[in-house]
């Protein structure tokens, strides 16, 4: 039992990051990594969710939503960023866990983040296919609904005709081309991730700064509705109903803590890019949330979905001609998210490969590219199958159970390692432990309570089959067993 709980020491972790063999290009700056954070979390989250939690549950109030939402990942965050400046290293969490809590700890979490980033990135590769097709719409070119959707997904025509799909191709495009970017380099990446995030961002200033003249006030009364009798829908409890649905718009910073190896200053930089796209992200969010919720009542966003809640509140304005920069926005959003979502479950199996819990293939560099490319491959295909054939609504609800068990551990290793190893040289320090830590955990868990059961047993099946290849492949074949 004693093997479960081994652990790897920082200084060793560095060291085998400097590794001829197995190096990463360091190419990325602080500002590459803040631009790296911002695209991870704004995508077409931000212009949907907002709407469905103000019209079902916080009304006008769901900017205070944002704010609660926001605290619960900078509790996480404050504890990554400590991480990433002591650990420079790929990995994020899985790294983390293993000079914490030992190596069982380590393969777990690894395991998890296939929910957040593979599983995620199919997930969105879903959602930017369908947007693909609503923005061709404008334009009157129609994609075939067999090669759009995957074969469990239909939908009814006007004339009332149920058409099934067969493959969602523009899903599989989307994937391929970011596997093939990230392939190239992180440099190349990271470039075109920069042009995506001013894109997006520059989206949601011009709807901030367009919408604010034609707010109503009255909109905002009562600025918090009623409690209708039932928990979660109005008062407090709907605040705090919705900040629960719209955390998950927040999801994505920690994926820059899978890039410590290749930032050419990691003790300094991790803290800045996680900390930093954090509070620009939810700046954003409050002020795009006020000024939507002021342009339109809340009650006008009932009943809709996709990028309908925006598009209700643009009607507002003589301003309609941005519903289609919206949509391009959303593809941008989107195409970044996959980026990031891909590049950071490469890295992870990357760290763990390079540990001898997984195969050797996952570690092997491009002599030219100084990439992992032969683990952007094969997630190529991976994350492609999912795309093609699984509907999203079977696996979104994963990647957020995932990402929220991925953060627990990582706010419970804080605490750990302030007591094994209270010395240890840290470049940025979270403050308040245990405070700060504990916070996070209960704010995720309390996250996690509010997910439906289905979710939940998903999960367990899925770390159960990670447990048995854990105990039937992993552990003899761990680098820490053979020494």
């Amino acid at each position: 039992m004693s093997d479960l709980f081994r652990r790897k020491s920082i200084a060793q972790l560095v060291s085998e990051s400097e590794d001829g063999s197995h190096t990463l290009k360091k190419t990325l700056t602080s500002f590459n990594l803040v631009t790296l954070g911002i695209g991870a979390i704004i995508g077409a989250g931000l212009f949907s969710i907002t709407g469905l939690a103000a019209a079902n549950h916080a009304g006008p109030a769901v900017t205070l939503s944002f704010v609660i939402a926001a605290l619960g990942c900078a509790f996480a965050g404050l504890c990554y960023a400590e991480f990433a400046s002591m650990i420079p290293v790929a990995g994020s969490a899985y790294t983390y866990s293993y000079a914490t809590l030992g190596e069982f700890m380590a393969w777990i979490i690894g395991w998890d983040l296939v929910l957040e980033y593979a599983v995620g990135a199919a997930t969105v590769s879903i959602s930017w296919s369908r947007y693909l097709g609503k923005l061709l719409e404008y334009y009157h070119i129609y994609l075939p609904t067999s090669l759009s959707m995957g074969p469990w997904e239909s939908i009814t025509t006007p004339e009332g005709a149920v058409v099934h799909g067969m493959i969602n191709l523009p899903a599989v495009f989307i994937v391929v081309a970011m596997s093939l970017l990230l392939i190239k380099g992180t440099q190349e990446s990271s470039t075109v991730n920069n042009v995506i995030v001013v894109l997006k961002v520059s989206v949601v200033l011009i709807f901030i700064a367009l919408g604010w003249g034609y707010i109503n006030t009255a909109n905002y009364t009562p600025y918090i509705p009623a409690n209708t009798g039932t928990f979660g829908e109005y008062g407090w409890s709907g605040i705090i109903r919705a900040s629960a649905i719209i955390f998950f718009a927040y999801i994505g910073f920690d994926a820059v803590s899978t890039a410590a190896q290749e930032a050419k200053d990691p003790k300094k930089g991790m803290p800045i890019g996680i900390l930093v796209s954090l509070g620009i992200c939810t700046v954003l969010y409050i002020l795009f949330s006020h000024v939507m919720t002021g342009l339109a009542h809340y009650t006008e966003f009932q009943g809709q979905d996709g990028i309908a809640p925006v598009a209700v509140a643009i009607k507002h304005t003589p301003y309609v001609w941005l519903q289609q920069a919206l949509i391009i926005a959303i593809l941008g959003g989107y195409s970044s998210v996959i980026l990031v979502m891909l590049m950071g479950q490469s890295r992870v199996f990357f760290s763990m490969s390079k540990d001898g819990l997984l195969p050797k293939v996952f570690s092997d560099v491009h002599p030219k590219f100084q990439t992992p490319y032969k683990s952007n491959l094969l997630f190529m295909v991976f994350v492609s199958l999912f795309a093609a054939f699984v509907p999203a609504r079977v696996v979104g609800e994963m990647t957020a159970i995932g990402t929220l068990l991925a953060f627990i551990l990582v706010c419970a290793g804080i605490i750990v390692m302030r007591k094994k190893m209270p010395d240890a040289p840290r470049a940025f320090r979270t403050p308040w432990v245990p405070v700060i830590p504990i916070l996070g955990i209960a704010t995720c868990l309390f996250m996690m309570v509010f997910l439906p059961a289905d979710t939940w047993i998903r999960l367990i099946v899925w770390m159960a089959i990670g447990i048995a290849l854990y105990f039937g492949y992993s552990q003899k074949r761990s680098k820490l067993n053979k020494k």
